[in-house]
């Protein structure tokens, strides 16, 4: 317990301590090959054991991805897809030596995990930037184990900011983007900017594109790393549903009774969405590129708040917190009732669960799709 606590203790230190420098990246000259060398001793290589018990063959398979060391303790952060549910984890230091690793804890929405290392000596470590300060254009350099391949070094640009991926829940935190080449064994290894600190931690790669790579931001990481250590996971309210904003554009094309809001077209069995009445759609249909799902309950307003587009919903989503007592304003075949629900801990659900292709992204069209 005493250690745990001294474990937080320090992470809260770091992340006053990694603020935005005073400079830019650009201020940075540090040769190329000199900030390898420096940072690459903190990256390290992790390999583990993948079972997919519903296959009927091939059933276990072997992950690798990447990793780096976060303070002198051993505290390393990579990709939750790389290490929850996988068997016999393995970390491989850069001069070679295996280290003994305990999973401290994982959020898979967020797709972060945190380990712990034991090593005889003082550890490397790198330092943490601020991904809010990043720019498009700045150089961004990549180090990790593509395809098992040790140490290696890529480097492009920042190529998008913000970016929130169609087919993706809003929960997730928008990505960097960058063209520095991400393969697989990238997972989890660090995105950094010309003076070395890491923005960005990779974490996928746009099928069949060419350098079109992710990161989640090292900000997005900072916020939940006291939760992982205090209590293994991020705790986060369950509402139970998902589905779309409607907007004035869907209204005018759609000739169907519709008002502004969020348009639920899935409810979670057991949530408290489900137990409060709340309707999924039944009707599928496909609008400019778009697929919706209609016929289900509209929420035009939260606890008194007007739904009207994206940004209100992600304020909502953040607004709440696990045993809050919520009203909700529903439309739904020419009626308007009032709904409310006690939210519950969101629980992992299934497709949260990591698998083998964690790491790819399918290119998709549409509109995001919120899941609460």
């Amino acid at each position: 317990m005493i250690q745990k606590r001294f474990h937080l203790l320090l992470v809260l230190i770091l992340l006053v301590v990694f603020k935005a420098p005073a400079y830019s990246s650009s201020d940075c000259t540090e040769p190329i090959p000199e900030l390898f060398q420096r940072v690459s001793r903190a990256v390290v290589s992790i390999s583990a054991l993948a079972l997919e018990p519903n296959k009927i063959s091939g059933r276990i398979g072997m992950v690798s991805g990447s990793g780096f060391i976060i303070d002198k303790e051993g505290l390393v952060l990579t990709n939750s897809h790389v290490v929850v549910e996988r068997q016999a984890i393995s970390l491989t230091l850069d001069d070679g030596r295996k280290a003994e690793v305990k999973l401290l804890g994982a959020d898979p929405i967020f797709d972060i995990a945190l380990l712990r290392i034991k090593a005889p000596d003082s550890l490397p470590f790198v330092t943490l930037g601020d991904s809010d300060s990043v720019r498009i254009g700045e150089e961004a350099i990549a180090i990790g184990n593509p395809f098992g391949l040790e140490q290696t070094l890529t480097r492009g640009v920042i190529s998008g900011i913000n970016r929130v991926l169609p087919g993706s829940s809003l929960m997730i935190p928008p990505f960097i983007q960058t063209d520095a080449s991400i393969n697989p064994g990238n997972s989890g290894g660090p995105l950094m900017n010309r003076c070395g600190e890491v923005i960005g931690i990779n974490t996928s790669i746009l099928a069949d594109a060419q350098n079109i790579g992710f990161a989640i931001p090292i900000n997005a990481a900072k916020k939940i790393i006291p939760e992982l250590i205090r209590q293994g996971r991020v705790i986060r309210p369950w509402l139970g549903f998902s589905g779309k904003p409607v907007e004035k554009e869907l209204m005018e094309i759609i000739n169907l009774p519709l008002v502004e809001g969020f348009l639920i077209e899935t409810v979670d069995s057991g949530s408290p969405a489900q137990k409060a009445g709340l309707q999924g759609g039944e009707l599928s249909v496909m609008i400019g590129g778009a697929e919706y799902l209609l016929g289900g309950d509209i929420i035009t307003a939260f606890n008194g708040h007007p739904i009207k587009d994206s940004e209100t919903v992600q304020k909502i989503l953040a607004s709440v917190k696990v045993g809050d007592k919520i009203s909700l304003t529903v439309f739904n075949k020419k009626k308007f009732r009032e709904v409310e629900m006690t939210l519950s801990e969101r629980p992992i659900l299934p497709g949260d669960i990591p698998n083998s292709s964690r790491g790819t992204l399918q290119p998709t069209k549409g509109t995001v799709r919120f899941i609460f």
